[in-house]
């Protein structure tokens, strides 16, 4: 099928390889304008156009779709279908309706459940026990269009936003490979109205850890946020006061303590069990401000943490 894709960041970069693969014809990759990053704010081209350029694609980087002229562009690759992964922008009416097939989108969950920008850490901060993908038939909604096919996916207790992410990803790209090849024979089903929930953009503000939560629910955030935002904590220590404490790996302990939630009630030689709420949590991998990633034993070895806040 002569397909236009698009999609930025990394999740799309699979499901962008796997079209290749299997022999469609990508005529055009719509991805974001390249944007400043890093300290340096220097200008960075995203995952999808690095990609892309590899193959020798054609690549669109409008700041929208709403502009005529784009849409005119867009018309004029004659596309079968375009197919939308994380692509960063709403799509207008008359995009939609240009590829023969029109537009499907790859959305990282069981729709009606998590519609919108970050449905995979809401999921795991949700304490969700399963998820899966789901290929729609793109309309002019956020994420309301009918399913055309869908796979589903266990989270682990293990698991984080990364590995569940790539997880997803490896099922995106099996799932639209499917459907385009069945497209003709696929039966759009509505989706269900009731159960509708909405996966807004993730906030820094959310990383930070309330220590009055329990440890199954603080142990959910810290997986969440694993690899962005990272949740975090003020720390005190022999060493420092008040300075931030990232947290990326954890495991839950169902004893119940008498002491405050937030304490540091064991610690040394390669152990920090902190208590929360509602049992305690033993810190396995951290970062304090201004210093590299380690290991607990390592951490443990450097400094004397006393209150996590």
């Amino acid at each position: 099928m002569r397909i236009i894709f698009a999609g930025t960041p990394e999740f799309s970069v699979g499901i962008l390889e796997a079209l290749i693969e299997a022999k469609h014809e990508i005529i055009g990759v719509y991805c974001q304008p390249d944007r400043p990053k890093g300290r340096g704010r220097v200008l960075t081209a995203c995952p999808v156009k690095e990609k892309a350029t590899e193959y020798n694609l054609d690549v669109f980087q409008p700041e929208s779709l709403k502009d005529e002229s784009e849409q005119q562009t867009l018309a004029s690759l004659n596309a079968d279908v375009m197919v939308v992964v994380a692509y960063g922008q709403l799509l207008p009416k008359v995009v939609l309706e240009t590829p023969k097939y029109g537009c499907l989108n790859i959305h990282a969950s069981l729709l009606p459940r998590w519609r919108g920008a970050a449905p995979i850490q809401r999921a795991i901060l949700a304490g969700d026990k399963q998820t899966g993908i789901g290929i729609m038939q793109m309309n002019e909604g956020l994420d309301t269009g009918n399913i055309l096919l869908e796979k589903k996916c266990d989270i682990s207790n293990d698991d984080t936003a990364q590995s569940l992410h790539d997880k997803l990803a490896t099922l995106g790209a099996q799932a639209i490979v499917e459907a385009l090849k069945n497209i003709d024979h696929l039966s759009p089903a509505a989706q269900n109205e009731v159960g509708v929930t909405y996966a807004k953009k993730l906030s820094k503000e959310e990383a930070w850890i309330d220590w009055t939560q329990s440890a199954v629910q603080i142990n959910q955030q810290i997986r969440a946020f694993n690899p962005y935002p990272i949740a975090q904590v003020h720390a005190q220590s022999d060493k420092f006061k008040d300075k931030v404490l990232r947290i990326s790996s954890a495991s839950i302990i169902g004893k119940t303590y008498d002491s405050e939630p937030g304490e540091v009630i064991e610690y040394g030689k390669g152990v920090c069990i902190v208590t929360t709420g509602n049992g305690a949590l033993s810190l396995e991998q951290v970062q304090l401000a201004g210093k590299k990633a380690a290991n607990i034993k390592d951490f443990t070895n450097a400094y004397n943490l006393t209150k996590l806040s």
